[in-house]
């Protein structure tokens, strides 16, 4: 394995004040720059803890699939059975007398949070019609999305001995519901749903950054007794896009302040930097047996990160890869990797490609090439020898 430092280094120097990690009073917490996969802050971020109606957004997951594939449509009208009116807390406050477009019941779970919506969903959609057998799809569904960390028992967060999730899990999920259902995300963003005029005291979108002109447009919020206040919340400045989740807040003012602080820090201490763009050597790897004695090496794309604004050290880089390497070598193979060292950032990498081909040499070269290491573990003397 050979390691070096590219002729990049001194390209990506910065200089000013070091990058402080964000103070948060969530009891966990996990924020997401989603436009670069770079995580900002976690704390308790893997822990699975009762997520309330953030869990909601399983629920919401799976009945878009459904949409998608055909199995549910927006207009199509669901019953209301008895288990689903039972449930108390948020509600849409339907009856057994109804039957509801999906597409009501979506708005009802996202800007209402309606307990009985989910529910309603839940039987439509579940293996068995019950909540409990669609709770049970929740989980290994979850687990097949990566969601490691996170098991269900209802639709609806309603609290329940065994249902958790972590933050990670909740973070993944929203950018997951981002990223694969670009058609369905403005309903997050709606501050106010009136149905059927049956509930004037719940029309409000909880979300308490959503008219605060920060570029709030999701997702969910959520309060137990035993979960506290949380929020699965994401914003968009820029080209840029964060996603972040905490919990386990005393009252909805602090969520609200938590959350806003939290928005204004991620976009205001980092920034998106192209680093380096493809076709660009950043370094030469050393060949074997090759009609010439190197190649050069450049990101197989473009690159860009995330920076701290204030940054001391700026950026590190180091390439990586086996060597020398073997001819023949084919322009576009890859053939190591480029890491990237943000100041108080995890690493990020790109690989790196041969920038041409390097035929097999001809017998001169190849002779100096054996000649060459010949003399060199001779030099070495007995440790060295073949």
């Amino acid at each position: 394995m050979t390691r070096l430092l590219p002729l990049l280094t001194l390209v990506l120097a910065l200089t000013a004040p070091g990058v402080h990690a964000f103070e948060t009073r969530a009891k966990s917490a996990f924020i997401l720059d989603q436009t670069t996969g770079t995580v900002l802050m976690h704390k308790n971020a893997d822990t699975p803890l009762p997520p309330a109606s953030m869990s909601k957004l399983m629920t919401l997951y799976v009945a878009f699939e459904a949409i998608r594939d055909g199995r549910l449509s927006l207009a199509e009208k669901l019953p209301v059975s008895k288990h689903s009116m039972s449930y108390g807390g948020s509600t849409m406050f339907l009856d057994t007398t109804d039957r509801v477009t999906v597409e009501d019941l979506l708005r009802g779970i996202i800007v209402l949070s309606g307990n009985d919506a989910c529910a309603v969903i839940a039987e439509a959609l579940s293996p068995d019609g019950t909540e409990a057998g669609f709770a049970r799809y929740m989980t290994q569904r979850a687990q097949k999305m990566g969601m490691t960390n996170s098991t269900f028992v209802n639709s609806n967060g309603w609290p329940a001995a065994g249902h958790r999730m972590s933050m990670r899990d909740l973070a993944l999920l929203a950018r997951r519901l981002i990223e694969d259902f670009p058609e369905y995300y403005p309903m997050f963003a709606e501050t106010e749903f009136k149905f059927d005029g049956r509930a004037p005291q719940n029309t409000q979108n909880r979300n308490p950054l959503l008219k605060l002109g920060i570029g709030a447009d999701g997702l969910k919020t959520g309060h137990t007794t035993a979960a506290g206040y949380g929020l699965v919340g994401s914003a968009a400045q820029g080209d840029r896009r964060v996603i972040f989740v905490i919990s386990g807040l005393d009252s909805a003012q602090a969520r609200a302040q938590e959350a806003e602080a939290i928005v204004n820090w991620a976009f205001r201490q980092f920034s998106q930097k192209e680093l380096v763009k493809s076709g660009f050597e950043v370094a030469r790897a050393d060949v074997w047996m090759g009609n010439v004695d190197s190649v050069g090496l450049t990101p197989a794309h473009d690159v860009s990160t995330l920076i701290p604004v204030l940054s001391e050290d700026g950026v590190k880089a180091e390439v990586i890869y086996n060597g020398p390497l073997r001819a023949p070598v084919k322009k576009g193979d890859e053939v190591g990797t480029l890491i990237f060292s943000p100041e108080g950032l995890p690493e990020t990498s790109v690989p790196l490609v041969a920038m041409e081909d390097v035929a097999k040499g001809g017998f001169v070269p190849r002779l100096k090439t054996v000649s060459t290491l010949l003399l060199t573990r001779l030099q070495q003397g007995p440790e060295g020898a073949l």
